[in-house]
């Protein structure tokens, strides 16, 4: 691979572990004051409404300068897809790396934890995510070695490859989703724009305890990511 490509990954690679860093110790601040005795459900510290608004919109802000950072290491589309996925799996492995050095939190990979916001909270196992961003990096890696060896032509991802790749993630993002979402579709739904100030459902949320996540499709979703990766590699590597 080309000094250029090692550059680049290499300062993507700082950039989001600074990141992660800086995730990490604003969600210790968080815990501090909302969850002083210790992060775990049900939740029974609730973030406030004003808060709360302000992490939604953090989140947002927070892919938006992962995707900023990509735009500018790359000009090829395909190049800028896979910066993206890198810095993002780097960014989410090194959160829990950071939150382990400095909390020892997570107890175990299988510790629940609350992984997004937007547009609803999405949770789920430590290791989820991790594999997820594992996955994430292959295919990044895969994008970045495979147009390095095809430098004279832009290599792209096919048709079939990105249905896979869709297909797994919103298998996987359904995993994430679905505990929290069963909660909403029950009944808050016309309430959708004032859930944080819902006392009803935040009473529910408080004692909802997560106990069984569906290991089954998070499989599914893996497997379907893993066939249009190597599907790509095998395609691209000559």
């Amino acid at each position: 691979m080309k000094k250029e490509y090692y550059k680049k990954l290499t300062i993507i690679g700082i950039f989001a572990i600074a990141m992660a860093f800086l995730e990490a110790t604003i969600v210790i601040y968080l815990r501090k004051i909302y969850y002083p005795s210790g992060f775990n459900f049900p939740l029974k510290g609730l973030i406030e409404p004003s808060i709360l608004n302000v992490e939604w919109i953090r989140e947002i802000f927070t892919i938006l300068m992962l995707l900023c950072i990509s735009l500018l290491a790359a000009k090829k589309l395909n190049e800028r897809f896979a910066y993206f996925l890198y810095s993002f799996a780097i960014w989410d492995i090194f959160y829990y790396i950071w939150l382990k050095i400095i909390l020892n939190w997570p107890y175990s990979l299988l510790t629940w934890d609350l992984l997004f916001l937007v547009p609803w909270p999405w949770i789920g196992p430590v290791i989820a995510p991790i594999l997820l961003s594992i996955t994430m990096l292959i295919l990044s890696l895969c994008i970045v070695y495979c147009q390095d060896k095809n430098i004279n032509i832009i290599i792209k991802i096919k048709t079939r490859e990105w249905i896979l790749l869709i297909l797994g993630s919103l298998i996987i993002l359904y995993t994430f989703l679905i505990d929290y979402g069963k909660l909403i579709f029950s009944g808050f739904t016309k309430d959708f724009f004032s859930l944080a100030t819902n006392l009803e459902l935040n009473k529910i949320i408080s004692l909802y305890n997560p106990t069984n996540y569906n290991w089954f499709l998070f499989i599914i979703g893996e497997l379907l990511l893993l066939v249009s990766i190597i599907s790509f590699y095998l395609r691209n590597k000559r």
